[in-house]
Order: structure tokens, then sequence, then C-alpha cells
């Protein structure tokens, strides 16, 4: 008997930053900001998973996990970058984005609430550049910057060659 398949999603390791603010500062010593956090960049015609791991800031409380997430990004016009949904998975948030202009960072700020009552807010910026070249009208491949690639012997590369 056929049975169908099922298949276990699991958020992309690629694309996951986990909150490092929580570290203990030795006594007379200043605490340092930390580094500002970044995914990697994304093409405006993606559609990706991206995590935040807030398990450092629940270490001791072994049953709190996230309850609630407000996003926000920012610029918002039209074309720019889109939540196209948002979902909790204990201790991650995991935000699909969608679109975006190249050339452009967003900032995406989530405001996380926990079931125990914690709130944690933190903004990550998403740069959106060109990744994939865009064959012209004649079937060459061009840059983002609009230069057609050739070969050795100078001839333009085709699409699909």
């Amino acid at each position: 008997m056929t049975t169908t398949a099922t298949h276990v999603w699991r958020p992309s390791a690629a694309r996951s930053i986990t909150l490092d603010a929580f570290v203990p500062v030795p006594r007379g010593t200043a605490a340092q900001a930390p580094a500002l956090l970044s995914w990697p960049l994304k093409d405006p015609s993606d559609l990706l998973d991206y995590q935040f791991d807030i398990a450092p800031a629940l270490i001791g409380n072994d049953g709190d996990a996230i309850s609630t997430l407000d996003i926000t990004i920012n610029p918002s016009a039209t074309g720019d970058l889109a939540l196209s949904s948002a979902a909790a998975d204990g201790s991650r948030a995991v935000l699909w984005l969608a679109g975006g202009q190249p050339g452009v960072t967003y900032t995406v700020t989530l405001k996380i609430g926990t079931q125990a009552g914690r709130t944690i807010a933190r903004s990550v910026y998403l740069p959106v550049a060109t990744l994939a070249a865009q064959p012209a009208n004649d079937g060459t491949i061009v840059t983002d910057t609009g230069e057609r690639l050739v070969d050795q012997n100078g001839n333009p590369i085709m699409a699909g060659s």
C-alpha cells in the first residue's frame, strides 16, 4: 500500500540569530554594547525563513516560551520588505520575509512577549541586494549594474547556455 510521505519542516540555520546580550560581566569591568544584529543578504525575489532565538534570556526558566510577536519593518513603503508570516517555536521566533528593494538595508524590530510575562525587544538588519543575474531582452545575462556578462573572447553569455 502506498502512503503519502509527510515532511518535517525545520527552519534554516543559515538565517538564524541567537540573542547574546545576556552574558554576565565580571565585577569591575564595563559592559560592552553587543554587535549590531544582522541576517545575511536577501534577494528581492526570495521568500525565506529568518530565525531569532531568545534562549539565553530564558535560561533557568525551563517552562517559559514565546507567546506573542510584534514585528515592525522599516522602511515600509509599497514594494519594500514585507512580513509574509510569523510563528513561534519555543524560544525561536520564525519570520517569513518577502520582497524588498535592492540596495536598501531594512530594520526588522521584534518585540517578543513570553508566557512568563517577559518582554524582549531587538532590531535586526536585513540588507537586500540583487543576487540573481537577470537575462537582458536579447537573451544575454546582465549584472545588477546592467553590464552584459561576456566570455574570455568578449562574446555575450546567453541565458540557458
